[in-house]
């Protein structure tokens, strides 16, 4: 059976509620359901239970392993470049060189057609106009410096041609360890969503049933216990130009697949899709989501605005645009497809700010969402499976 779409539920604190283990002998406690259930209930619920913890761990293992997939060709990217412009570097010191190098070889050249035994000192006593040798020794004396010139250069370029060849040859093996890096690490990815595909597939219906509705209620508790608790502020905010513009091309790529270490145009992962949306304002900032964690400005949570980016898991390996109103839109997983979801959908790390020093813009509408832009899971497989990964 192909993997099916399931929720995920998301904050520490629900996530203890509802999956934390039941010590061995103790009476059994009350499912995610109001009330309290029979033992037999109570032993479903856990199991249920355990394979959302399990499939929790799974997905978060294939967002960890496509970070590090989408960091690893980010630097290929830059070394690539870096290579690039050290092969043009080399390609001219070498046309350079061997200009030197004829100008030196037509030098020993002509030094050796007009060498000769008798001294300068002699030749300008033998010389019958000796203002005229005078002149002559001057040109020679110039034509040395010129060549004792030539020389240097010459040697000067060797150098440098040697030293490039060398930085070119550190590049291509920082290339090649990147390639395989990289090959590793999305044959990691690959295995993971492998993992959770054959995990749902085991999955009877009754069970499938049961994971989407405990997910959908822990998404729903997380998003309220994340309201009640202030951490939001109730007073709407208007964006800056750059984070409206950033708003308004994640909104358009609402319904558009997730597909991991994409970033667009026709599908996206969760940072390709805040990269490209903050690339659209103008405003160039990391590929990853830790990337974006760790070197663009961090901001409460209570002071977010449009166009900001929330950031989930301690590690950091999710990322979210915020809409306004507790919620954001965000390329949840794999099988899933860009929509907006409620902020608590993943458990919130922190949030950062692309443009700390821009005002904020007046006149503010929110975007108009299209027909649809919640619907679906948050998270998981869609009927059809494991999307087609990137070679």
């Amino acid at each position: 059976m192909s993997g099916r779409l399931v929720r995920w539920a998301c904050t520490a604190a629900v996530a203890g509620a509802l999956l934390a283990p039941v010590p061995a002998g103790a009476a059994p406690g009350p499912g995610p359901d109001t009330g309290t259930d029979t033992g037999q209930d109570a032993g479903q619920d856990r199991s249920v239970a355990g394979l959302l913890t399990d499939l929790q761990g799974l997905y978060r293992k294939a967002e960890q392993a496509t970070e590090a997939y989408n960091a690893t060709e980010e630097e290929l990217k830059k070394r690539r470049k870096a290579a690039d412009g050290l092969a043009a570097q080399l390609a001219r010191a070498r046309g350079d060189l061997h200009s030197s190098q004829v100008a030196a070889g037509r030098m020993a050249r002509e030094q050796y057609q007009g060498s000769s035994d008798i001294s300068p000192y002699v030749r300008l006593l033998l010389a019958r106009d000796p203002q005229q040798a005078l002149d002559q020794g001057h040109v020679l004396r110039r034509a040395a410096k010129e060549q004792q010139a030539a020389i240097a250069r010459l040697v000067g370029r060797e150098k440098k041609t040697d030293g490039l060849a060398t930085e070119a040859r550190a590049a291509l093996d920082r290339q090649l360890q990147l390639t395989a890096k990289k090959r590793k690490e999305r044959d990691s990815v690959q295995k993971r969503l492998k993992d959770v595909e054959e995990l749902l597939a085991s999955l009877s219906p009754d069970q499938l049933a049961e994971l989407a509705k405990l997910e959908k209620k822990g998404t729903a508790d997380a998003q309220r216990e994340f309201v009640a608790s202030g951490a939001l502020s109730s007073a709407p905010r208007s964006p800056s130009t750059a984070g409206n513009a950033a708003l308004r091309y994640a909104v358009e790529q609402i319904g558009k697949p997730y597909v991991w270490g994409a970033e667009g145009p026709d599908s996206f992962d969760c940072s390709g899709l805040t990269s490209q949306a903050w690339g659209h304002a103008g405003k160039t900032i990391p590929r990853t989501s830790q990337e974006q964690w760790a070197q663009l400005r961090r901001v409460p949570i209570g002071e977010l605005r449009p166009g900001d980016l929330v950031v989930y898991f301690p590690e950091a390996t999710h990322v979210a645009l915020y809409l306004g109103d507790g919620m954001v839109v965000q390329a949840p997983r794999p099988g899933a497809r860009v929509k907006v979801s409620p902020i608590a959908a993943n458990p919130v790390l922190g949030a950062v700010r692309p443009d700390p020093a821009a005002d904020a813009m007046t006149g503010y509408r929110a975007p108009a969402l299209p027909e649809g832009a919640t619907d679906g899971d948050d998270t998981g497989y869609a009927d059809t499976g494991a999307p087609p990964s990137p070679s």
